[in-house]
């Protein structure tokens, strides 16, 4: 591309998080099947070619959109694991979060897509998928670290019990974005608070 037509590009885009806003909305709206780059250029008023030049592929728009939505969530998450009070209350709200509110929840299923489209991506994108769930991991590890010190757990690895709660969550988790019938969120919820008590309670 030509010098000129580069800056005319970049002077014509609109900011990227304005881009990874819409392509959000169109998730939670249509599905990723309602997802295109055609469709979303138009939204943003940006040809489908432009939005290639600037993230390179798909696959790279959906991991910038789930890296924008984890920057949000993150957010949230260590506003309710900062508040005062018993870890076993902020435990429970970090399940809470964790837990997709419906089936095609938008950011579930942009998770599950990003990590099915995964099977090939290359050592950088690896990377960024394992920062994401580095800072769910850490966060919890640290609570529950809390937790033991102060007595209100029993003494438990952190780690290696942060490991085996998030793997639980993750495959109720999945259950509920996709929709399988007969499982519904507040019962998932009652499993994992009774999980919990048995494996924690002093």
């Amino acid at each position: 591309m030509a010098a000129g037509g580069v800056r005319a590009v970049r002077k014509n885009a609109p900011p990227r998080e304005d881009v990874l806003v819409a392509a959000m909305a169109t998730i939670a709206e249509r599905g990723l099947e309602g997802l295109t780059m055609a469709g979303l250029g138009r939204q943003v008023g940006m040809s489908s070619g432009h939005l290639l030049y600037y993230f390179g592929s798909k696959d790279e728009l959906l991991l910038q959109t789930l890296e924008w939505s984890e920057a949000a969530l993150g957010a949230k998450r260590r506003a309710l694991l900062s508040r005062r009070g018993p870890a076993g209350e902020r435990l429970r709200a970090y399940v809470d979060l964790y837990v997709p509110e419906e089936a095609r929840d938008p950011h579930w299923t942009l998770w599950l897509e990003v990590w099915n489209r995964s099977q090939n991506a290359g050592p950088q994108e690896r990377e960024r998928q394992a920062a994401i769930e580095g800072a769910w991991h850490r966060d919890l590890v640290a609570l529950l670290a809390e937790g033991v010190s102060r007595g209100e757990f029993r003494p438990v690895d952190p780690d290696r019990f942060g490991a085996r709660l998030r793997a639980l969550l993750d495959g109720f988790s999945i259950q509920v974005a996709v929709g399988l019938p007969g499982l519904s969120r507040e019962g998932i919820l009652d499993h994992v608070r009774e999980f919990l008590a048995d494996a924690l309670t002093p």
